[in-house]
């Protein structure tokens, strides 16, 4: 199974977006149940690498971290929260809170790989701390890289000051690694931001909110064939799916998710890609 391999010029998808306006509708998430394993620290390039991997290495890190300044720009109008993209194209959106061990996080992005398909990760910055590498892999994968809060706490329900601090402190942990803050930010336990949310996501430099109109409930843990199925029932154009990395059956299930979409004639690709094209 092959899709139309697009490799997206995303690796400085950090900066501030553009200004947006009101919006949209629904309810409902979970938090993400998964542990965070230890800190790691980069390891030098062994001295034994072969000239392409050195070459690679010295590639990535001479890259420009700037701000996002290879971002297609959005099209004005869009809500303050988005929930999906537009329905008349053949595009998806399939989205990850950004948390849990990093060894499958790695799996799930090289299927997708395989596949020719792009994500968007929606980063917690807890995550970032405990595998800081994370953040480059996303973004050498061609995917795009978010924000999901720092700690991953009920946020909708937390004091301004609390709140804010939440979205500032991922977003400074994203920037340090990345060059940027990335073009998205998702509340931590819940699909829609409150209006304070979203005013203080603004005054952080996220525009828009990005919600999901799909939500696989994986992080249910109700096997892979539950999440294929969910997923596949309800996506359609435009749709932004809501999945998880850190659950088991997530990974299982996405080279069925992709497959189904692709006998659709489907594509999953960055949110970015979604709402430009």
């Amino acid at each position: 199974m092959t899709f139309l391999h697009r490799r997206t010029v995303l690796r400085a998808a950090a900066g501030s977006a553009l200004a947006g306006a009101a919006g949209g509708a629904v309810a409902g998430c979970d938090a993400e149940r998964s542990a965070t394993e230890g800190a790691r620290q980069r390891t030098p390039q062994p001295a034994g690498a072969s000239a392409p991997a050195r070459a690679g290495a010295r590639a990535r890190a001479s890259a420009p971290p700037g701000p996002g300044l290879l971002l297609a720009k959005l099209p004005s109008g869009l809500p303050a929260q988005i929930d999906h993209g537009p329905r008349k194209g053949r595009s998806v959106a399939l989205t990850f809170h950004g948390r849990g061990d990093a060894k499958s996080a790695t799996a799930l992005l090289a299927e997708a790989e395989r596949a020719g398909a792009r994500v968007t990760v929606l980063a917690v910055g807890d995550w970032l701390d405990a595998e800081p590498r994370m953040a480059r892999r996303v973004l050498d994968g061609g995917h795009e890289l978010g924000n999901h809060t720092m700690r991953h706490l009920n946020i909708c329900s937390m004091p301004a000051k609390a709140a804010y601090a939440e979205i500032t402190e991922c977003a400074d942990r994203l920037r340090r690694l990345t060059g940027g803050i990335g073009r998205w930010f998702r509340p931590s336990r819940a699909q829609r931001a409150t209006d304070q949310v979203v005013r203080l996501a603004r005054k952080a430099g996220y525009p828009h909110v990005l919600s999901y109109d799909v939500d696989s409930l994986d992080f249910t843990d109700p096997g892979a064939e539950a999440v294929r199925r969910t997923v596949l029932n309800a996506v359609r154009p435009g749709s932004v799916v809501s999945l998880h990395f850190g659950h088991a059956g997530t990974v299982a299930a996405l080279p069925a998710i992709l497959d189904g979409l692709h006998r659709r004639g489907l594509r999953a690709v960055t949110t970015t890609e979604l709402l430009t094209r």
